[in-house]
């Protein structure tokens, strides 16, 4: 019985020898099987009767060349629009401040060639600056005093005069062969007292939104006195300060272009403020002569009204012709449109050529389309605002096209006529660092920067000159 268990073991070894064996052929026969391919997904040709089709392009290259430059351009003014926009929505919730801003900028390049003036003298900055703006306030306080002063005086006489010439007006119609009658210019009457009568209440709001526009219009004044007096005095600083924001490839170009803007400005500002000192000196000789009342005080006007070109010398004229009508006859009236078109055409073909110069000329089209946006905008500051606006703007971009223009065209080198450049021994004779970079740098001494360009040279002293 003792040998059983020996046996049961070798047998069972054996068994376990027999099975490793068999597992042993069968991988060796599956690894000498070959393994079956899948055959490709083959696409069934198209019936004879189909015709050929071929492969779709690319939807970019499908779509025209004039239509893709059309939407590149389309979403980029989208974006300009979108800006402007928003730039207007801001403009328009502190339309007093800018204006005010605006205000003291015409204001300061009217006064800083006196202050220059007065520098030139020897008197320190701080002192021209207080004696310009002070005198120039007090000079526009009293000419607005004035103003105020021949209106009370002349107003009861104006009144009478008026009322004269509506019912001299009146036996006019009532003789003219336009057959009217007593009862139309009564019942015309009637329509425009009832017309009063039953705005008063529009009226009577008016008066009060009066005093807030009094409150805004001595605030803006003060912003503009404030502003005035400190670009005078700080204005290089200011715009160097400003040019910090400016990125630094596009810094040198607008260092540039920023004395010609301010140039342009000042240019239109003495010359503006010269033509209308003679229109209104002209016109106003006119109406004094003519015997017309308020002489002074339309003089007055058509000076004020010249800083808005076009529109305000046809306003301002117009309304010079009224009073004449008015308070004269026909006859002088029309002496008075004489008058005013002959000044007005001296002015357009002499004066402003003359003074102002090609400098600030803008065309007729561009000042009534820019006065219009003006005015649309920001009413009458906008409208006088916008000329110089578009002058300046006009003045930036020639320059910033010409200045890119001059970076982009290469500069070939100069050629000495007495060593040609043929000659081996005139070759290596001076080496400039801006030719042979690698020499420099391997001496260990820095290149030296470009020498400026002839159109920067005096871009940087007017920078300097300008805002002083």
């Amino acid at each position: 019985m003792s040998k059983v268990p020996a046996w049961l073991g070798q047998v069972g070894a054996e068994l376990t020898r027999i099975g490793e064996r068999l597992d042993q052929r069968r991988t060796e026969a599956e690894e000498e099987r070959p393994v079956p391919r899948t055959a490709p997904e083959s696409v069934p040709p198209p019936p004879v009767y189909a015709p050929s089709v071929g492969a779709k392009p690319d939807p970019v290259a499908a779509i025209p060349w004039g239509m893709r430059v059309a939407g590149e351009a389309a979403w980029r003014l989208l974006v300009l629009a979108g800006l402007l926009w928003v730039l207007m929505r801001v403009i328009g919730a502190v339309q007093l401040v800018v204006m005010a801003f605006a205000a003291g900028l015409l204001i300061t390049a009217l006064l800083q060639p006196t202050v220059a003036w007065l520098k030139r003298y020897g008197m320190p900055r701080a002192l021209a600056t207080a004696v310009t703006a002070v005198a120039g306030f007090v000079l526009m306080a009293l000419v607005g005093w004035f103003v105020v002063w021949q209106v009370m005086e002349n107003i009861d006489d104006l009144s009478n005069r008026v009322t004269d010439g509506i019912n001299e007006l009146k036996r006019w119609l009532l003789d003219s062969p336009f057959h009217v009658t007593e009862g139309q210019i009564n019942d015309i009457a009637k329509t425009l007292s009832d017309a009063v009568g039953s705005n008063t209440e529009k009226i009577t709001s008016a008066g009060l939104q009066g005093l807030t526009v009094i409150v805004e219009l001595l605030t803006g004044i003060v912003l503009a006195m404030f502003s005035t007096l400190f670009l005078l005095y700080d204005g290089r600083k200011i715009w160097h300060w400003t040019l910090k924001f400016v990125p630094a490839q596009a810094r040198e170009g607008v260092a540039g272009a920023g004395p010609r803007a301010w140039s342009t400005l000042t240019a239109y500002v003495r010359g503006t403020v010269l033509v209308a000192l003679i229109d209104a000196l002209f016109i106003g000789l006119g109406l004094y002569f003519l015997n017309v009342p308020l002489a002074v005080p339309l003089a007055v006007f058509i000076f004020l009204g010249a800083f808005i070109p076009l529109v305000g010398a046809l306003v301002s004229g117009a309304l010079a012709v009224v009073v004449a009508l008015v308070t004269q006859d026909v006859f002088t009236a029309l002496m008075v449109l004489c008058v005013v078109l002959g000044v007005q055409q001296i002015e357009g073909h002499v004066l402003q050529p003359f003074i102002l110069g090609r400098a600030v000329r803008v065309h007729p089209l561009a000042v009534v389309l820019s006065v219009a946006m003006g005015s649309l905008v920001a009413g009458i500051g906008g409208a006088v605002v916008a000329v110089p606006l578009v002058a300046v703007t006009n003045t930036v971009v020639g320059y910033l096209r010409a200045y890119s223009a001059e970076r982009t065209v290469p500069k070939l080198p100069a050629q000495d006529p007495v060593a040609p450049s043929s000659s081996p021994s005139a070759a290596p004779a001076s080496p400039s660092p801006s030719s042979s970079p690698s020499l420099s740098s391997a001496s260990g001494e820095a290149p030296e920067p470009p020498a400026a360009t002839p159109s920067a040279r005096p871009a940087t002293a007017e920078a300097a000159d300008g805002r002083e």
